[in-house]
């Protein structure tokens, strides 16, 4: 008996020290994504819900509880500058992700075709997206400035007509906006494209080939459909970049001249921080992160739902 118990009691004593093993090892990753989790609920989702109350508040250059409900949305409305601002954001992101897409796309479609130095010029593309937003407006500053860039240098060839003042005239100053944006952003989605186009099987190719399709009918009627869920994750991604642009606007145009070229992102910094209105520009930034959320919901939603449809 005394056999017995002596073999049974370790066996007893391995599967305790296996199923104590199997817990720790199953809370392991819990236990490691813990701080992170609860860092990002406090200082992510916390502060913006504490923007959401101050929405509601009275606040001007402190925080206060004063509570008006959503007199500060109303006042907004009624701002002519949030106007402009959210227009400017329409021509600017609507331009910004359209061009981006179409060039995006051809540079994709050259590079798939197998030239030489492929990875080069990659690189040469995927440059400007290592470049912050800050020293992409510096430089297209610099080369947009009438007295020193572009404008300069085609006078001083003989050009004495010649006009490319955008970055000092309201009615175009946007528009610079997008064409520092655009060679910034466009390499990047160039990669998106390329990267599907890597994958789409050539048995399908080469069967329109044999029905005798050109190759501009092959990339209209069968590549580009299938590229559809890459333009999907561009165009989500793009629109975000447009919606929070902030250090572009600051670096490049100031958001003048005037406000000209001021964007949402601008706006509420230019309220919250510089006008003492801390309740009026939280509630441009609850308006900011409705239109995020706009966007990022129904690509959550294509997204889960394909994989249960998957």
């Amino acid at each position: 008996m005394s056999l017995s118990n002596s073999v049974v009691q370790p066996a007893v004593g391995a599967g305790a020290r296996r199923s104590h093993a199997g817990m720790l090892q199953a809370c392991l990753p819990k236990l490691v994504l813990a701080p992170s989790v609860a860092i990002s609920l406090f200082f992510v989702y916390g502060f913006m819900l504490w923007t959401f109350i101050l929405s509601l508040t009275n606040s001007r250059m402190l925080p206060s509880y004063e509570f008006v409900g959503f007199a500060q949305y109303a006042r907004l409305m009624a701002n002519d500058r949030w106007w402009v601002a959210s227009t400017n954001l329409v021509v600017f992101g609507g331009l910004f992700v359209a061009i981006c897409l179409a060039l995006g796309l051809v540079l994709a479609i050259l590079l798939d075709q197998r030239i030489r130095q492929e990875g080069a010029l990659r690189t040469i593309y995927l440059y400007p997206m290592a470049l912050s937003f800050i020293v992409t407006g510096v430089v297209w500053k610099w080369l947009l400035n009438p007295g020193l860039g572009i404008q300069a240098m085609v006078r001083s060839w003989g050009f004495e007509n010649f006009r490319f003042d955008w970055l000092v005239n309201p009615d175009m100053a946007v528009y610079t906006l997008v064409i520092a944006a655009v060679w910034q952003a466009s390499g990047f989605v160039m990669a998106l494209f390329l990267a599907g186009l890597r994958g789409i099987d050539d048995s399908i190719l080469k069967a329109a080939q044999l029905d005798g399709a050109s190759l501009p009918r092959i990339y209209w009627r069968v590549v580009i459909p299938c590229l559809r869920p890459v333009v999907f994750s561009a165009v989500m991604i793009l629109s975000h970049i447009a919606i929070k642009s902030f250090d572009l606007v600051v670096a490049l145009t100031g958001g003048g001249p005037g406000y000209a070229s001021d964007l949402p992102a601008t706006f509420m910094y230019a309220h919250a921080f510089t006008r003492a209105q801390i309740g009026l520009g939280s509630a441009s930034a609850m308006l900011m992160l409705g239109g995020v959320l706009a966007i990022l919901i129904p690509y959550l939603y294509s997204e889960l739902r394909g994989r249960r449809h998957g």
